[in-house]
């Protein structure tokens, strides 16, 4: 006689009561019963979608209680949901959301003063608070990238940081633009709202900012435009005014070599939490994003408000679909109609370059379960945990409102964080499902990974877990605090597995928009 052994029915997720779809937290063989009582009609992948209820043609498929996209064909019960049956709303890609705006946002119940956490920063003379301590060489044109790395490369051979235990290293930002190009255009005044921003970013005890001499990106007229006077910590030179490649790379040596005991007077203080200005950034999503690691990260950015402190959330091509829950929580409809103004942007943006806003989920996203930009969008938003929209600001504009705020940018990686340290963050939070490999120097990055099995596939990468949600063994709540004290620590000094690895030399890259002339 044989025994007929029970099957365990699959791990799945419904993440909200309206939703007809479910996730797979593991791989689904086709016949697989649900606990949402359907069987598996196809194989779904882990962290992929299949549909709980049949979905008909031109009916909305719907995830955390949101459209996410609509049945490009019938979708039965049971049956895997994917770009192969689920599109957006319009024939353009497009997707009209009510954009309603509150008339009474209650702001968050703050922590007394008396009662704040608080972290080892370096304070500057300007009142504001460094986590870090580099010395940092701009560029104004891809013509004098070159000598700035000579420059940071002389000072590393030398052995002159050994002297200087306070200062990090020493950084070249150098990029591919700063000439051919209109000079009152867009791309000009992004490009010089980025390079001033990080020369006046606290994470930087030093700065020089060199040029070749005839690009269009002036130094001398962006130093006009904001008053700076140089001084001990901040120089500027360009190739053509010097004379020439060696006596440019000596003259850069010879001031890093004057500015280092200078930066290095700097000492960790005590400070409070509110001089934190936290970048929120993700890559590499997957399907786990939206679940684990990005509502964790919220809810850390909410503990940091809560703080008096400021997050910054990013990426606007990574919002569309959840702008209309961000315009609920301005503070004002001036805050709100900034941010459907740049969702506008974009939308005209990609329509002139023949593209669309469905054009962002990338082939891993798509891979790790990732259907539509919408779905992206509403798992992106949740870093933005849920106290009120205080401000929204131009790339690179410098971030003045406490609070949780945005910043236009694009959804590219390394061009947003740009923007962000530009507009003052100096720490940023990074989750990623894929495997995203990147740093952020001069402010320092901290990776979340959002699946075990990235975890312990690139573990030398990956600074916490958030796998461990979606297998019952941690809640969100209580990750999202654990996140929150790992910024404090990392803002303190403790190094990032980034910083280990020393990404971040090449990870400067300023958002260049406009003609090429």
């Amino acid at each position: 006689m044989t025994e007929t052994m029970s099957r365990p029915q699959a791990a799945t997720l419904v993440l909200n009561a309206a939703d007809n779809v479910a996730v797979a937290l593991s791989n689904l063989d086709v016949g697989t019963m649900t606990p949402q009582g359907v069987t598996t009609l196809k194989r779904v992948p882990k962290g992929h979608k299949f549909a709980t209820r049949a979905i008909s043609t031109g009916s909305a498929v719907v995830k955390f209680g949101q459209i996410i996209g609509f049945a490009s064909k019938d979708i039965p019960a049971g049956e895997w949901v994917h770009e192969h049956n689920c599109g957006m709303g319009g024939a353009d890609g497009s997707l009209a959301h009510d954009y309603a705006f509150s008339e009474g946002v209650v702001a968050p119940d703050m922590v007394p003063e008396a009662q704040r956490a608080t972290f080892q920063g370096y304070r500057r003379a300007n009142g504001k608070v460094g986590t870090r301590n580099y010395i940092g060489i701009l560029t104004s044109v891809n013509c004098s990238a070159t000598v700035a790395k000579f420059m940071a490369q002389e000072i590393s051979r030398s052995g002159l940081l050994d002297d200087y235990p306070e200062i990090d290293g020493v950084i070249p930002f150098v990029h591919g633009t700063g000439c051919a190009m209109d000079l009152d255009g867009e791309g000009y005044h992004i490009l010089r709202r980025t390079q001033w921003g990080y020369a006046s970013n606290p994470n930087l005890g030093g700065v020089l900012l060199v040029g070749l001499g005839c690009e269009a990106f002036q130094i001398g007229r962006m130093k006009e435009a904001y008053g700076i006077v140089e001084d001990e910590t901040f120089q500027t030179m360009t190739i053509q005014e010097i004379g020439g490649t060696r006596k440019m790379v000596d003259w850069g040596v010879e001031r890093i070599r004057d500015m280092l005991p200078i930066a290095a007077r700097a000492r960790r203080e005590t400070v409070p939490a509110s001089e934190l200005t936290l970048a929120l950034q993700c890559g590499g999503s997957d399907g786990y994003s939206g679940i684990t690691a990005n509502p964790a990260l919220g809810v850390a950015a909410d503990l940091l408000v809560k703080q008096g402190g400021t997050a910054i959330l990013s990426e606007t091509p990574e919002i569309y679909g959840a702008e209309h829950l961000l315009t609920r929580r301005a503070v004002s409809r001036e805050v709100g109609e900034k941010l459907i103004e740049r969702i506008h942007w974009w939308e005209d943006y990609t329509a002139r370059n023949r593209g669309e806003m469905n054009n962002n989920p990338s082939p891993g996203n798509k891979l790790g379960g990732l259907t539509t930009i919408l779905e992206k969008s509403l798992g992106a938003a949740a870093k933005g945990g849920s106290t009120p929209l205080t401000a929204v600001y131009e790339y690179a504009e410098p971030v003045t409102e406490k609070g949780f705020v945005f910043m236009d940018t694009p959804g590219f990686d390394p061009v947003s964080a740009t923007g962000q340290v530009a507009g003052g963050a100096n720490v940023l939070a990074f989750t990623t499902g894929r495997g995203s490999a990147y740093g952020c120097k001069p402010v320092p990055s901290i990776k979340l990974a959002t699946n075990s099995d990235l975890y312990r596939r690139m573990g030398e990468d990956m600074d916490m877990n958030c796998g461990d949600i979606a297998e019952g063994l941690a809640d969100v709540d209580r990750k999202g605090a654990e996140i929150f004290d790992m910024i404090l620590r990392v803002a303190s000094g403790e190094r990032t597995k980034s910083e280990e690895l020393g990404y971040g030399d090449n990870e400067f890259v300023p958002w260049q928009v406009g003609a090429v002339m």
